[in-house]
């Protein structure tokens, strides 16, 4: 983005922050509903900033500008913040100042010792925070009533109005009407009455609808209101159809208009109601006039654990995307150095494969394909500002994923073009290492993913080598990419591990200015046996695609590794080789072949 745009829409915030006897603004990476991906209107951060990356914080005071991101962005932010007012904060790294350290000491010597945020798109829990921490840090006060992109961004796109389409109960596999029991029942645990679902993810799968408001998401802007007896689903009417309307009708959930919440919430007629406030922005919050009870959204814990029928949806998804990786790979391995080819043309040949593929809906996130030190940038998106050619050496890393109607997937190749160095060879084989470790993992019942967390690290951390993201995420079924409330991490994160459960195994290594590896598969948690020590749990791979060998030192594998790996590679040929060409079959037999 041009650095005087930036510029510009900075000193238009500041002259409102004046107006306003305002010292500084935060602007979160969020909407009214908590998303991580967020509808272009409600993408305030990046207008502001430059900086496109999915999670981040900017602070704009009158005198100086800060981006708080995470490891994964690193890279891009310093080049996308390049040469405007923001200074790049990285979290969890040492020296960095927290938002509320830095407010403090830049407000340390201003007269108006009020800040801005806006309540309408900022969790209750956020809002509570910043203001306890800030007040502590020299009575500085916090304002949420106010947005300011409301006067400065003129050509701001509209909410998203597309069109919610019916996901079939053979996709779904589970009524309406027996979710909003199951949901109900949990809610009577927690001595709720009802609740605000305000999570796009969560909203679509309690109604089994599906919509595409959200980039990437098959997802639609909407609240849900469940009460004892009733049923609001608050969207604008013009998204549904008379079709989703009688269906909604037989569900027994009425409809409202999506400006209506307020109204509805003043409205609400039982006892209590559950507010999570890591979800609901703090501007509905205040409207609440009934007990609150708060508590984390049962939906989450009852959307990761995956029925029959999804379970089925996941396999076959599975089986297309991997007839389309094979044929991705293939393409690639015979064209490599023959022909040019560059980040962005194999991102889209990859997508066109897939396109090709029955039930395809769409990317699930865009696709990072990063070349040599571009693959050390976590989250790298490719433009033609940065595209580079491929060249018949070094590594390729791609991961990417797809929405088909019956599942989403997401997966990580790291791929050798020809000739590595020795360090990359063994990169490679420690990152291959730590997520065969993991994948053949077993674990009891009721395992938080930070307990499984250090399997897939001990080889790395042997050799000095970290990374600092998740190894590990819940994956939703043609929902979010990114799936609570489980994760695999190295910070605390409580959620239970059950069967039925899918997540990420996605280890890495990325050494700036040189090269990344990343090598992931999506698992599914399965029953391993029972003793007089409970039930205990196992992983099974549902992703199918060969893993590179070529940059494998064989050396340092286990016999055990070895024969995970053959074993993985033999299902793989076995799973995909009745769907392919006897060309295609020719390559995946090499790909897949055992190590003797």
């Amino acid at each position: 983005m041009d650095k005087a745009t930036i510029r510009e829409r900075i000193a238009l915030l500041r002259e409102e922050l004046k107006r306003e006897h305002l010292s500084a603004f935060i602007f979160p990476t969020s909407d009214p509903h908590n998303s991580e991906y967020t509808a272009d209107h409600w993408k305030g951060r990046e207008w502001i900033s430059g900086f496109t990356g999915s999670a981040g914080i900017a602070v704009v005071t009158l005198k100086s500008a800060a981006l708080w991101t995470d490891s994964r962005y690193f890279i891009q932010a310093e080049e996308q913040l390049r040469g405007t007012e923001f200074q790049l904060m990285k979290r969890k790294m040492e020296g960095t100042p927290t938002i509320r350290e830095w407010i403090a000491a830049e407000l340390a010597d201003v007269s108006d010792k009020e800040i801005g945020v806006d309540g309408s798109v900022t969790s209750v829990a956020d809002v509570e925070q910043l203001k306890e921490e800030v007040k502590r840090r020299g009575g500085i006060t916090v304002r949420t009533n106010f947005d300011p992109l409301q006067r400065i961004w003129k050509d701001r796109p509209a909410i998203p109005q597309n069109p919610v389409v019916i996901q079939p109960i053979e996709l779904a596999g589970e009524e309406v009407k027996s979710k909003l029991q199951r949901i109900r029942q949990a809610l009577r645990k927690q001595h709720a009455d009802g609740m605000l679902v305000v999570a796009l993810d969560d909203i679509a799968w309690t109604l089994n609808l599906r919509g595409c408001d959200v980039h990437c998401n098959p997802v639609f802007v909407a609240y849900l209101l469940i009460a004892s007896d009733k049923v609001t689903l608050y969207i604008n009417n013009v998204k549904v159809s008379e079709e989703v309307c009688s269906y909604l009708k037989s569900q027994g959930v009425e409809m409202a208009d999506y400006t209506a919440i307020t109204q509805g919430l003043k409205d609400y007629f039982e006892y209590n109601i559950l507010l999570d406030p890591n979800e609901v922005c703090y501007t509905l919050y205040q409207q609440v006039s009934r007990n609150i009870v708060r508590e984390t959204s049962p939906i989450p814990a009852l959307k990761a654990i995956k029925n029959e029928r999804e379970l089925l949806g996941f396999r076959s998804a599975m089986l297309r995307d991997g007839i389309a990786l094979v044929k991705f790979l293939k393409w690639l391995d015979e064209h490599i150095g023959k022909e040019k080819l560059t980040e962005i043309s194999v991102s889209e040949k990859l997508e066109s494969l897939r396109a090709e593929q029955p039930l395809y809906r769409g990317l699930s996130f865009d696709t990072i394909a990063g070349y040599e030190e571009h693959g050390a940038i976590v989250h790298y998106e490719a433009t033609p500002e940065t595209d580079v050619e491929l060249q018949a050496k070094g590594l390729l890393l791609i991961d990417s994923g797809a929405q088909y109607q019956d599942g989403t997937t997401d997966v990580t190749r790291t791929i050798a073009l020809g000739p590595l160095t020795e360090e990359q060879r063994r990169v490679y084989t420690l990152v291959l290492k730590g997520h065969l470790q993991l994948q053949h993992l077993h674990f009891p019942d009721g395992a938080s993913g930070t307990q499984l967390d250090a399997v897939a690290r001990q080889g790395l951390w042997k050799a000095g080598l970290n990374y600092l993201h998740g190894t590990g995420h819940g994956v939703g079924c043609y929902l979010s990419v990114h799936e609570g409330p489980h994760q695999i991490r190295m910070e605390w994160r409580p959620a239970k591990m059950h069967e039925g459960m899918t997540v990420t195994d996605e280890p890495g290594v990325y050494l700036e200015g040189r090269f990344g590896v990343r090598i992931e598969n999506i698992l599914l948690v399965t029953t391993y046996m029972e003793t007089e020590f409970g039930k205990f749990l196992q992983f099974e791979p549902l992703t199918l695609c060969p893993i590179d060998k070529t940059p494998i030192v064989l050396d340092m594998m286990t016999q055990e590794e070895i024969e995970w790996l053959n074993a993985y590679h033999q299902r793989v040929f076995d799973t995909l080789s009745p769907h392919l060409s006897d060309e295609e079959n020719r390559w995946l037999r090499m790909a897949t072949a055992p190590f003797k």
